[in-house]
């Protein structure tokens, strides 16, 4: 039997910015804003971003995930042609969506992401609160979490909250005792030397990886490749982190890329391997590393 195939995006930051109104240039979003004229168009390309999905569509994973920051200033007029973009990459039941801290940027539209999204998000069972979720793809296990908080200006920190941590404990308890590979989904990385990007509440989560475990992590909001390894209660549990979708490379930031995970049984545990495809400077996407995680 062929391994499940997982392909995981992350930062979309779904270009061209659509010209905002006066009245919802305050605040944080003016700031963002003027980072985004200023700079962040200049490498935030919608070409670049069609290319990486047209490349991933060629792979015909089982499933994609993407972890976040579809939007930029969480605008009423970005939401709608972030979701025609995702419709694009594939159908709900094919693609699962958590936000990022630009999905929730302000606390007037914080909760449009779950109402645009809300088929990308949902779990496979009706619960009262939409995070953590689970979704049973093939031997995988996925499970959603939120850390989008709206932030003050010049933050982007992440929160889970007592509650969603809570409810996180109970899922990975009962999916401990089951044979699936449990894939948690979280847009900031569990890890960060930025006092002002970092998730304020990860040693929290870290506890419960340690005492119930997953599989695997799959993260995005450093734009960077990342791999990192946290304890869990049978072993070390990869973390993986992966560029913005839409990026040229610049600065200490590389070109867009997304990963792919081949995912089997092997013997009385799993098998996972990572292939890396990242964008050259042909503006093609080609593969950049392939090892094996588990």
């Amino acid at each position: 039997m062929a391994p499940f195939t997982l392909a995981h995006l992350s930062d979309p930051h779904l270009p061209p910015l659509p010209r905002p109104r006066l009245i919802e240039l305050a605040g944080k979003r003016a700031l963002g804003y003027v980072n985004w004229t200023r700079n962040r168009h200049k490498y935030q390309r919608r070409e670049v971003l069609d290319v990486v999905v047209a490349d991933i569509r060629a792979q015909a994973p089982d499933h994609i995930a993407v972890t976040g920051d579809f939007v930029n200033l969480a605008l009423e007029a970005e939401f709608a042609p972030a979701l025609a973009w995702l419709e694009g990459v594939g159908p709900p039941d094919c693609v699962t969506a958590i936000p990022g801290n630009h999905d929730a940027y302000v606390s007037a539209t914080s909760h449009r992401f779950g109402e645009t999204f809300l088929h990308y998000i949902a779990g496979d069972a009706p619960a009262e609160a939409a995070f953590p979720a689970v979704r049973r793809r093939g031997p995988a296990a996925l499970i959603s979490l939120s850390t989008a908080v709206p932030t003050l200006p010049l933050m982007a920190t992440g929160t889970l909250g007592r509650d969603q941590l809570a409810a996180l404990e109970q899922v990975l308890a009962q999916l401990a005792s089951e044979d699936v590979f449990r894939v948690l989904l979280v847009h900031h990385p569990l890890r960060s030397n930025s006092r002002h990007k970092r998730l304020t509440d990860s040693a929290d989560l870290l506890t419960l990886i340690r005492r119930h475990g997953v599989e695997l992590i799959l993260h995005g909001h450093d734009h960077v490749h990342s791999t990192m390894w946290f304890d869990g209660p049978n072993g070390n549990v990869p973390a993986i982190g992966v560029p913005s979708a839409s990026a040229l490379a610049h600065g200490r930031y590389p070109a867009a890329a997304y990963n792919l995970f081949a995912i089997e049984k092997d013997n009385a545990g799993w098998r996972c391997e990572q292939t890396v495809r990242s964008l050259d400077h042909g503006l093609q996407v080609r593969e950049i590393k392939h090892t094996r995680l588990i």
